[in-house]
């Protein structure tokens, strides 16, 4: 982990074009602003674990064969069979 010391106004380069600039410091709150293209996607990290852990929940419960899913699957193959 690359640590930095930055401060108010002071900014850090991620490769050409993601500017991270430190805006206001107060107390044990740091305000940050993030310059990034529209297509780079930006969370704060607890949003993204929560995304993370939503979709693995969602594919397991895609995954799991149920008399249901298998039934449905059998279908599919007479139908491509035939």
């Amino acid at each position: 982990m690359l640590i930095l010391m930055r401060r108010c106004e002071e900014s850090i380069m991620i490769g050409n074009n993601i500017e991270i600039k430190v805006l206001k410091i107060q107390g044990n709150q740091v305000h940050i602003g993030i310059q990034a293209p529209r297509e780079i996607t930006v969370y704060r990290h607890e949003i993204w674990q929560q995304l993370l852990d939503e979709n693995r929940k969602a594919l397991q419960q895609e995954t799991k064969l149920t008399p249901e899913n298998i039934g449905g699957f059998k279908k599919l193959l007479k139908r491509k069979k035939q």
